[in-house]
């Protein structure tokens, strides 16, 4: 029975563990810890004669969870297997000629092109039904909108950030902002924005690696021109105008020499990648293989054996942030990793830290995630001696073990944490806030240290401590004279980007703007709004809420606010001339033709004055839908409640008046 149990519990780790990775874009446990636990369920599954109906090795990804529109997938988009032996592609091969490519690390994206335009794309999701990303796919950086060949193509690819790219937009990120983890959790969140604005500053690219097709006799060969082969279909799609996937010819005389090539290359390779794919050339050969229940037969996935070094743990940093997260760190003897020298690894939360069983002066194993980032592989003296600290490293006051998700992480409960005074302030000043250049962490620190700034209106009075700001290491006359004007520019302001600037739990840029819309800019309602008026703000939560109203109730903070409105003046919120749309509130459904995304027609119904909310209720006037005779669940229900159905058409005529 302890076989049969082991099972059903791996089951659980792997599903968690890829809920967590797919759905919540967070990791509770390494890739290598993954691979090695989906590896013992297979061998358990083989030697016991039993495979759960919930088992990862037969289900192929989760639900999606978005807003977007859902599409089934002609055929189910399934997994490949997967080797981290070369000798095992050998075998895989024989005597047949292969073509092996990159194994892209992003979002795997169907698109479909008719007359020669994108018509539609749509995201993996669970392999059966995926998301409708459309408008998002059309600021992919190197998709073609239009190609030369004019019937129906369908596609796959991966839509990818790369390194270079996804370093940039880290470093315009001000210190006191929290920085992407990596280029894969990016782009999935890019890719399935609602807002395809924000996917086209993210520079996400896209590489097709097949063509969704049956068979194709020889008239549709000669239609398509090019054989039916995988590296013909690809020069095909290349003339396209398509990036394709990386990929060379290999047979089992060369297989070996070439995954080596690839090998050599990772290290500097600028699109994220998490290993090679091998498929048969001769794609009539492959398809006529069929699928097992999960994998095609035609192709299969190579992954890094990754390089362990052995090495010993001699702590664990702490690291408290502004929001009080305090984030563990593995300092270890360096040892050298793909040809760099490594001594330190993220260990990304407690959870982990547990699972791993640490303590200081184990042995433990760590190697570098595809290649690039470091993680710890295991534990081998397995001590569980590491003790959680119940003191912030930084204040010595009282932490907190807190659960999000399933996940364990650590805070500082105290406010007035130096570490959460120096992320406040760098808050404070950062782009989106105040906007105040010339005042990195480490300025900050320095002027915290000479006790130039203690609280945030201090920051205004700077002029007063110039002898001692000029002295300062890194400073002089000019970078005192540059942060002075950055000072005195900032003393205009949005209310929404002060109300963001003030670092109250939860508020980001956009929530502070939908509270001043919906006080039409009336400060003092704003920070004597009540729970109950708050809640009923679309988008914002009895937690939010509750943040809000906490914050402006608490005396010391509104201290500040009344000191720092001494300093500032609010910009005039720009409204348009005619107010066509005053106190009308619309939902939008389905897709839109006249704007550019919903989130245009939203701008442009607010600034008309009228509202927009997500759900159609007894308060709606009306619902914007193009398909006016859909029986979607929004249509239906404005029916119910005798709420005029627009088109695009009829919503330009109303608000023009």
């Amino acid at each position: 029975m302890e076989k049969e149990a082991r099972l059903k519990e791996l089951v659980v780790l792997l599903n968690k563990a890829s809920k967590a990775y797919y759905q919540q874009d967070t990791e509770i446990m390494s890739n290598l810890e993954y691979d090695r636990l989906y590896d013992e369920l297979l061998s358990l599954e083989k030697e016991t004669g039993i495979v759960l109906a919930n088992s990862p090795t037969v289900n192929v990804g989760y639900e999606v969870l978005s807003e977007l529109p859902k599409q089934q997938h002609p055929s189910p988009m399934l997994s490949l297997d997967k080797t981290k032996e070369v000798a095992a592609l050998k075998d895989w091969l024989g005597t047949h000629e292969g073509v092996l490519s990159w194994k892209l690390d992003g979002l795997t994206v169907v698109l479909t092109y008719e007359n020669g335009e994108l018509l539609n794309a749509v995201t993996r999701g669970n392999g059966e039904i995926g998301e409708v990303i459309t408008n998002n796919a059309k600021t992919f950086e190197n998709l073609p909108r239009r190609i030369p060949y004019k019937g129906n193509l369908v596609i796959r690819g991966e839509a990818v950030i790369k390194y270079s790219d996804f370093n940039r937009m880290n470093e315009k990120l001000a210190e006191s902002e929290e920085k992407y983890k990596n280029p894969r959790n990016l782009c999935s969140g890019s890719v399935r924005q609602l807002n395809n604005e924000i996917t086209a500053k993210r520079h996400v690219n896209f590489f097709a690696f097949s063509m969704v097709a049956d068979i194709l006799n020889d008239e549709q060969i000669r239609e398509y021109g090019f054989d039916n082969t995988m590296t013909g279909r690809f020069d095909w799609l290349a003339k396209q105008g398509f990036d394709v996937v990386e990929h060379y010819v290999v047979n089992m005389d060369n297989i070996e020499e070439q995954v080596m090539a690839f090998a050599e290359r990772i290290a500097g390779h600028d699109v994220p990648s998490d290993g090679l794919v091998l498929s048969f050339n001769d794609i009539a050969y492959g398809r006529s293989l069929g699928t097992t229940a999960k994998f095609p037969r035609d192709s299969i996935a190579f992954k890094w054996a990754d390089e362990l070094a052995e090495t010993t743990l001699l702590q664990v940093e702490w690291s408290p942030s502004r929001t009080g997260l305090i984030n563990p760190v593995a300092i270890f003897e360096p040892v050298e990793l793909e040809g760099t020298t490594v001594s330190r690894a993220s260990l990304h939360n407690v959870s982990i830290l547990r699972a791993l069983r640490l303590g200081l002066g184990d042995r433990i194993t760590v190697y570098k995630a595809n290649m690039i980032i470091p993680q710890v592989a295991e534990n081998l003296t397995g001590s569980d001696k590491l003790v959680i600290p119940d003191r912030c490293p930084a204040c010595n006051r009282e932490t907190t073990l807190q659960d999000e998700n399933g996940v364990q992480v650590l805070y500082c409960k105290n406010p007035d944490c130096p570490a959460k005074q120096i992320k406040g302030f760098a808050h404070f000043v950062s782009r989106n806030a105040m906007n105040i250049d010339g005042l990195s962490e480490a300025t900050l620190e320095k002027l915290i240290e000479q006790r130039l700034i203690e609280r945030l209106p201090d920051l205004f009075h700077l002029e007063k401590h110039k002898d001692v700001i000029v002295g300062l290491e890194g400073f002089g006359e000019k970078s005192y004279d540059n942060l002075i004007a950055s000072v005195n520019e900032a003393r205009t302001v949005s209310m929404a980007k002060f109300i963001y600037s003030l670092g109250i739990a939860g508020i980001g840029l956009a929530n502070a703007k939908v509270i001043v819309k919906h006080f039409d800019g009336d400060f003092d309602k704003i920070i004597n709004a009540s729970v109950e008026e708050l809640t009923e703000i679309d988008g914002i939560g009895e937690v939010l809420a509750r943040a809000f109203y906490d914050f402006f109730k608490d005396e010391e903070k509104m201290k500040t606010v009344r000191e720092l409105l001494c300093e500032i003046t609010f910009e005039k919120e720009e409204e348009s001339g005619k107010q066509t749309l005053k106190d009308k509130v619309f939902v939008i459904t389905g897709s839109v033709e006249h704007f550019a995304n919903r989130n245009e027609l939203k701008d442009y119904i607010e600034k008309l004055g009228g509202k927009v909310t997500g759900s159609v209720s007894a308060k709606t006037d009306y619902l914007i839908n193009n398909d006016v005779t859909s029986t979607s669940s929004k249509n239906k229900k404005a029916r119910e409640l005798n709420i005029p159905i627009l088109s695009e058409e009829d919503f330009i005529k109303l608000a023009e008046g």
